[in-house]
C-alpha cells in the first residue's frame, strides 16, 4: 500500500497550520500589498488584509513560487512514496499549469489534480484525498477519481460592492457606476471553471433567496434531492453575522444539522472585496460515502 501526501492551497480555505492538524499541507498563497510580499496565514491575517484594502493599498494576487512547491514536494517524498496536489482550479489561476509542469520532473511520483475548485469545494477534495489514500488508493487513482468528480459542486456568490470588480478590470468603470447607481447586487456563481454572471437584484434580501433557489434548484435536478450525500457551507468576506444568519436559513431550508460558516480565501476577496455572501454544496464522493 503506498504512502500518499496530500498537498493543496490556502484558496481551499485551510491555512498551513490548520492543514497539518488535518494531516496534509497547504501552501500559504502569496499577495503583494504596496510593493511587499506577504502569505496567507502566515503574516497576513484576514484582519489585516482587509483593513489594507480599506486603506485603498494596491494589492496584486500571485501563486506559489516553483521554488516554494518543490521544496515541499521534496520533502514530502522523504517520507511518503507518492504525493496528490490539488491546486485552485485551472479556470481562475495559472497554479494548476504551473505545478503540472514541475510534476514532469518527478516520473510519476507527483500527480496533479486539475480538480477545477476552490474555497470549501477545493478543501473538501483535500480531505477526500487523504481518505482515499487511507483506504490504499495510489495518487494516480486518488486524482482519477478527483477529476472525476470536478464538477460535482456548485458556488453561488453576491456582492456588496461593484467597485473591487471594476478596479480589477472584470468590468467596466461605467458599468459600475451604473450597477451603482442603480443598487444592483450582482449574483455571481462558479461551476468549475470560473466566476461568471449569474442574476442580478437589488436587495442583499433578493440576493439570499436568488442564491436559494438556485441551490435547491441543483439540489433537486443535479443531485436528484440526494440531501445526505452534499456537504453545504455559508461563506463571507468580514460579513461574518450575515453569514451565520445566512447558515441558519440554509438549515431550516434544507433541515440539515449543520451548515459551515467560513470566510472566503482573500484570492476571491481581492476581485469581490468586503461584505460578500457565498453558498458552497459539494456532492461525497461515492468511494467514501
Amino acid at each position: 500500500m503506498p504512502k500518499v501526501a496530500v498537498v493543496t492551497d490556502t484558496n481551499s480555505t485551510v491555512l498551513p497550520e490548520e492543514a497539518k492538524k488535518l494531516g496534509f499541507e497547504s501552501l500559504a498563497m502569496p499577495f503583494t500589498i504596496d510593493g511587499k510580499e506577504y502569505l496567507e496565514g502566515v503574516d497576513l491575517t484576514q484582519e489585516e488584509y482587509y483593513r489594507r484594502m480599506e486603506e485603498g493599498a494596491d494589492i496584486v494576487t500571485s501563486q506559489p513560487s516553483p521554488g516554494d512547491i518543490m521544496e515541499l514536494w521534496d520533502a514530502l517524498l522523504k517520507t511518503h512514496d507518492e504525493l496528490v496536489h490539488i491546486p485552485m482550479s485551472s479556470g481562475l489561476s495559472g497554479s494548476y499549469q504551473t505545478a503540472r509542469m514541475l510534476s514532469e520532473d518527478y516520473n510519476g511520483r507527483v500527480q496533479v489534480v486539475d480538480n477545477q475548485r476552490i474555497a470549501n469545494t477545493q478543501g473538501l477534495s483535500a480531505s477526500d484525498a487523504l481518505a482515499l489514500a487511507a483506504q490504499g488508493r495510489s495518487a494516480l487513482e486518488i486524482k482519477e477519481i478527483l477529476e472525476r468528480e470536478k464538477f460535482e459542486c456548485s458556488i453561488y456568490i453576491t456582492l456588496n460592492t461593484l467597485y473591487y470588480l471594476k478596479k480589477g478590470g472584470r468590468i467596466t468603470p461605467a458599468a459600475a457606476a451604473i450597477g451603482t447607481l442603480l443598487k444592483i447586487k450582482p449574483v455571481l456563481t462558479i461551476q468549475g471553471e470560473k466566476l461568471d454572471a449569474f442574476a442580478k437584484v437589488r436587495t442583499m434580501a433578493q440576493a439570499k433567496t436568488t442564491m436559494q433557489n438556485a441551490i435547491k434548484n441543483d439540489v433537486e435536478k443535479r443531485f436528484h434531492g440526494d440531501l445526505k450525500s452534499l456537504r453545504f457551507a455559508v461563506h463571507h468576506t468580514v460579513n461574518e453575522e450575515a453569514a451565520k444568519e445566512f447558515a441558519e436559513e440554509i438549515k431550516e431550508t434544507f433541515g440539515l444539522e449543520e451548515v459551515l460558516c467560513i470566510n472566503l480565501p482573500l484570492s476571491i476577496a481581492t476581485h469581490i472585496g468586503p461584505g460578500s455572501l457565498a453558498i458552497a454544496i459539494t456532492k461525497k464522493i461515492p468511494e467514501l460515502q
